[in-house]
């Protein structure tokens, strides 16, 4: 399953210096990516790099190493997965959390690097997948790519009726399965969509889901390595704003009027960086993601000053 590593790699390449950097307490050890795993390895001596033992985490260290968590909004995520892992480790298995978003995905694998005596593999089916699985568990047990990541191919005639992402999520949460248990969704055009799904699931899946919107739909199984995929197709521009805030710069970018973005915001149809918010007055800063329900999503790339006090500000939208 050499495809499911590739998407760590990517992710962990983007993310990791600007996090490590703002970060003192955490340091890269060893090689993050070995082949096509990501694996973190510990140093010789974890002390001197404040790394925590397990037995340490569990005498209550795990709330000392969530300190260091950038984004309060999802500690409670990453507090759950630190105490999956110590599990791991100590009866010396190798378990698995659900597909993660982004931030739950880096701000654990941040802290879970400084535990030694543990492994850890994440697996999103493809290069550059966005919501990926950690496989988490103690260095003797984990020693290989675990299978835990499905495909399926979902096909239709959407010749005539097109549709979009949200369509193919709805049909598939209309099934009852969480979201959680379901990676990517990536769209096929005129042919459908192939997601990424628990092997669990996928069985159920194959029988249960037969329509997306109005289209009737067939699924099955491929392999991961079947799964096609491109780049996303985005259009950068830029805009003058007089602040940072949330309900400026998502107007501009989505180009809808301020009024009601700020309706969007307040009705929590809008999320920064996969968390829902609800404050208009909310700052936005260089490489946030802003996802609007109905309107898609939307990156900040550079933002610079002006000569008369505003900012700069690129915005990256996805189409």
């Amino acid at each position: 399953m050499a495809a499911t590593g590739f998407a760590a790699q990517s992710i962990l390449r983007r993310v990791v210096p600007s996090f490590l950097s703002s970060r003192p307490t955490s340091h890269v050890v060893g090689d993050f990516f070995s082949g096509t795993n990501l694996i973190l390895r510990t140093p010789l001596h974890p002390s001197a790099f404040g790394i925590c033992s397990l037995p340490q985490a569990i005498k209550g260290d795990a709330d000392i190493l969530l300190k260091g968590v950038g984004d309060k909004n999802i500690i409670e995520d990453v507090k759950r997965i630190v105490e999956l892992a110590k599990r791991a480790s100590l009866r010396r298995e190798v378990l698995h959390t659900d597909f993660l978003t982004p931030p739950v995905l880096k701000e654990s694998m941040l802290v879970l690097e400084r535990l030694a005596d543990l492994k850890i593999v994440a697996q999103g089916g493809y290069p550059e997948a966005e919501r990926c699985r950690l496989s988490v568990g103690h260095s003797e047990a984990l020693t290989s790519d675990p299978d835990n990541v499905a495909a399926l191919s979902i096909s239709g005639n959407f010749s005539f009726q097109p549709c979009s992402h949200g369509d193919f999520l709805g049909a598939i949460l209309g099934t009852g399965i969480a979201r959680n248990k379901l990676g990517d969704i990536l769209l096929q055009g005129e042919k459908g969509a192939h997601v990424l799904v628990v092997p669990e699931l996928s069985d159920f899946l194959v029988s249960a889901l037969d329509k997306v919107g109005n289209v009737s739909v067939s699924c099955k199984k491929i392999p991961l390595l079947a799964l096609e995929y491109e780049p996303p197709r985005t259009k950068s521009s830029k805009s003058i704003e007089a602040s940072l805030r949330l309900d400026a710069v998502a107007s501009a970018g989505f180009k809808v009027s301020r009024t009601k973005m700020a309706s969007l915001i307040s009705n929590g149809d809008v999320r920064v960086n996969w968390s829902t918010v609800t404050k208009s007055n909310t700052t936005i800063k260089t490489g946030d993601m802003i996802s609007v329900s109905g309107e898609g999503r939307l990156k900040i790339g550079e933002i610079s000053s002006t000569r008369k006090g505003k900012f700069a500000v690129e915005l990256i939208r996805y189409l």
